[in-house]
């Protein structure tokens, strides 16, 4: 058994693009041995900023093709067919033989055994593997026609402790590589992976991301308990930093106190997305003026961090200069100004909008029972914060910092809150909006935001949504089922709509409210979906509801999945599987019109009766319910039929001669399953 290895040494490229690039590329090499039915005992894959690393171990030297019989044209087949295969597989027609099969007499070929060569075969291969890698991004440099995601340098490929020869574009491979990402000059022989790990390793240099990973979060372990401070946590830039680095060093660095007082949320986006640093918090939560940074040195003389305290010193200092000039400005006043800002082409200025939310804003205060003043004054000055210099500097705080200009201001807090608040959820499992005024402005915003982009027809399609409009109606979604607080939504997307046409837009869309419907639906399904309600299930309780009844429609959804596997849920499958199979095989049998009524005058035995009497007594249950149904004890309500049902099933002949009698059973077990069809469609639920 031996060792393939495969190093691609190239400028420093980005972490987004060396990720896609060694699972890619280790996928294709894996496809490629699957292929060529080339056994290893395990493959993996690496990288640091300048090395792209493929590795596979317990490799054969040897592979042994066996003999097979390959299929060609029927023995009726022109005999154009015939020369073609013979042709096309480099065989006579000698070496041709015909064998019967189930469909016919075909003619085959018999290959002969033989021995391949793994080292012959990757020579071929690599080049036309790495000929096909797709970057997300890509550059051409100097003369050369190869796309890479930066400047390749080099190529070095070893199998079985010895060079692979081959070209790939204008390099020749080798057996040795840069030493130095900064002198090139400095070239070193390796002839197999776990020396070239070692040598670079006495470099402090780890080749194994994951290695950097573990390291890095050891070194955080250790300063934070050492200064009783915390970080939060943050994979997505975890991962960047480890792919940043090939020699980490965390280092602990301060900001002068006096910018504590700017909003914390500037303090965080500028260290950690302006700068890839690591903010630390307190055991209260509150923000310090420490600052971990993952460098890709040790810092023996202080520079590293005294350059890096430097940079997040003049970013600060830029942005409490911000922060001081645009919370003076008067919100009320510059609300005008939002007449200069366009919104989007079809939709207005965000004057607009703005005036659009605090009427759809108010109509939704009245289902929540709340200040219809309020929600108005928060949706006029909610897009107030877009002209300020901070948005301008970071956009990511468009609303957070149009709550903290409103509450520098003197707004009323549930409004202040409420405008920070409107943007929220961002995305799927972060954080909802919760108070009323909140609720009532980011569904104001999130419905006229869908109304007009279907109105313009700008929809999302099947592979994009550059609008983010399926993470806007999940919001919706999400809002309304998390807060357990049903809202006339389709009432909502007609008035919305009514209101742009009051402000002289016309839309192009005359299919806009169903469209929107049915897309706010998917959106609900795929909820349901993400936590994990059986699809049959999702569909039987969507099929019996509206949309302005989504709360109900999950909660109805979610008790029935806990139980469908249970006793009770067996107990109402059964029972309503039995009824509605057998009413549907009989009025298929016969035309037989059923009047919707059942007469309890005619019953001929005892079960007939019971049966009546507990689907009466479910039927009553069903018209006493309110919003604040109680769908567990819907559910046992339900279970508990099963006896009289099968009692019935067992011992009564619906088939009977009499077709008054028949007919009349028919409907008792129709008025039945119509019973059960109060809580969720049952018919669309398979059985187990």
């Amino acid at each position: 058994m031996s060792e393939f290895f495969l190093e691609l040494f190239s400028e420093e490229i980005p972490s987004n693009l060396q990720k896609n690039l060694r699972e890619n590329l280790l996928k294709s090499f894996n496809e490629f041995f699957l292929e060529k039915s080339i056994k290893f005992k395990k493959s993996s894959s690496y990288s640091t900023p300048n090395r792209l690393l493929i590795l596979f171990e317990g490799v054969e030297k040897k592979i042994v093709l066996k003999s097979e019989e390959i299929k060609g044209p029927s023995t009726k087949s022109p005999d154009a067919a015939l020369e073609g295969f013979a042709k096309s597989n480099g065989v006579s027609k000698k070496e041709l033989f015909i064998k019967k099969t189930d469909k016919g007499e075909f003619y085959f070929y018999k290959t002969r055994s033989k021995k391949l060569d793994t080292h012959t075969l990757l020579e071929g291969a690599i080049p036309q593997i790495l000929n096909k890698i797709q970057w997300k991004k890509s550059m051409k440099w100097s003369n050369y026609e190869l796309l890479w995601g930066r400047p390749l340098k080099s190529v070095l490929s070893i199998f079985d402790k010895k060079k692979l020869n081959f070209k790939f574009q204008h390099f020749i491979s080798s057996n040795s590589t840069f030493i130095d990402q900064e002198f090139e000059e400095k070239k070193k022989l390796f002839s197999d992976f776990k020396s070239y790990k070692n040598f670079f390793k006495k470099m402090d240099i780890l080749i194994d991301h994951t290695e950097r990973k573990d390291l890095i979060e050891k070194k955080f372990d250790i300063i934070l308990k050492k200064r009783n401070i915390n970080i939060d946590s943050n994979p997505k830039l975890l991962q960047e930093v480890v792919d940043l680095t090939d020699q980490p060093n965390v280092i602990v660095c301060e900001f002068d106190k006096k910018f504590l007082n700017i909003p914390k949320e500037i303090l965080i986006l500028t260290m950690q997305h302006h700068q890839k640093y690591f903010p630390t918090f307190d055991k209260k939560g509150n923000i310090t003026n420490q600052f971990l940074v993952v460098a890709n040195n040790k810092d023996k003389k202080g520079l590293i961090k005294l350059g890096n305290e430097r940079v997040v010193e003049a970013r600060l200092s830029d942005a409490e200069f911000f922060w001081q000039k645009d919370k003076a400005q008067n919100m009320v006043k510059k609300i005008s100004d939002l007449k200069l800002m366009n919104y989007f082409k079809g939709l207005g200025n965000y004057f607009d909008k703005a005036q659009r939310m605090r009427k759809l804003g108010a109509i939704i205060s009245d289902e929540l029972l709340i200040s219809k003043e309020k929600v108005e004054l928060s949706a006029s000055i909610s897009k107030v914060d877009l002209l300020s210099e901070m948005v301008g500097e970071f956009p990511e705080l468009q609303g957070i910092m149009g709550g903290y200009f409103a509450n520098a201001q003197g707004f009323d807090k549930e409004i202040s809150f409420a405008v920070s608040e409107q943007y929220l959820p961002v995305g799927s499992g972060t954080k909802i909006p919760k108070k009323p005024y909140s609720i009532a402005l980011s569904l104001a915003d999130k419905i006229d935001t869908l109304v007009g982009f279907f109105g313009v027809n700008q929809k999302p399609t099947s592979s994009k949504d550059p609008f983010a409009l399926r993470r806007l109606a999940l919001g919706i979604v999400r809002i309304i089922i998390e807060n357990k607080k049903n809202f006339k939504i389709r009432d909502l997307i007609n008035y919305s709509s009514s209101l742009y046409q009051d402000q002289g837009f016309k839309f192009e869309n005359k299919s806009l409210q169903k469209e929107l419907q049915d897309f706010l639906l998917e959106r609900l399904k795929y909820y349901m979906k993400e936590e994990n309600i059986r699809n049959d299930i999702i569909q039987a309780s969507i099929s019996s509801s509206n949309l302005d009844q989504s709360v109900i429609i999950f909660n109805k959804a979610k008790n029935l999945n806990k139980i469908i596997n249970k006793q009770n849920g067996i107990d109402i499958i059964s029972s309503y599987k039995r009824a509605s199979n057998i009413l549907e095989s009989e009025l298929k049998k016969e035309k037989i019109e059923l009047s919707n009524t059942t007469d309890p005058g005619i019953f001929k035995t005892e079960l007939e009766k019971n049966l009546f009497k507990k689907i009466n007594e479910l039927r009553k249950y069903f018209s006493s319910l309110n919003n604040d149904e109680n769908f567990v004890q819907t559910l046992d309500n339900l279970a508990s039929i099963k006896r009289e049902v099968f009692d019935f099933f067992d011992n009564v002949i619906v088939n009977e001669d009499d077709l008054v009698i028949k007919k009349n059973r028919l409907e008792l077990i129709q008025m039945m399953c119509k019973t059960f069809d109060n809580y969720v469609n049952f018919s669309l639920i398979e059985s187990s």
